[in-house]
């Protein structure tokens, strides 16, 4: 038996009980398949980073269980015909990965310099360097003509 995930992203306008039936025929082939349940973690609506079906938000299901390859594949089978569920993707999950993932939604964009935002230095100067450097360049190269005449 092998320990599995699948993120299941659901039609947002599938009313509650109908998501529950989905994620209840998994649940129902993993056990019929003689594998565990163990966790249906609901993430909820979010919006996607680009329209599938002409929707622009999902309905976010994570479901953890242990089962057999064979089960994960009827599993997928059954995800794949119904024309509720947006997208699915299973994988194995990671021995010593946490027993409970958090969905992390993305930090507020603000107006921040790149140090701020936790970016780390490139040793590429940044457009207002380069700009700096241009000009202190190109006075001191006045100043030489000047000395010349």
């Amino acid at each position: 038996m092998t320990k599995y995930e699948i993120l299941l992203l659901l039609d947002p306008e599938l009313d509650d009980g109908r998501q529950g039936e989905i994620v209840g025929r998994v649940r129902e082939l993993v056990e019929r398949g003689e594998g565990s349940w163990d966790l249906h973690d609901v993430w909820g609506r979010r919006r996607l980073a680009y329209e599938i079906g002409h929707k622009a938000e999902g309905s976010y299901h994570l479901l953890q269980f242990t089962s057999d390859a064979a089960t994960l594949d009827e599993i997928s089978r059954v995800l794949r015909i119904d024309d509720a569920v947006m997208r699915h993707m299973a994988t194995r999950r990671i021995e010593g990965s946490p027993a409970r993932p958090v969905a992390v939604s993305a930090p507020a964009r603000q107006d921040r310099g790149m140090e701020d935002a936790g970016v780390p230095d490139t040793g590429v100067p940044d457009t207002e360097d380069q700009d700096e450097a241009i000009e202190a360049e190109t006075s001191s190269e006045v100043e030489e003509v000047e000395e010349e005449e």
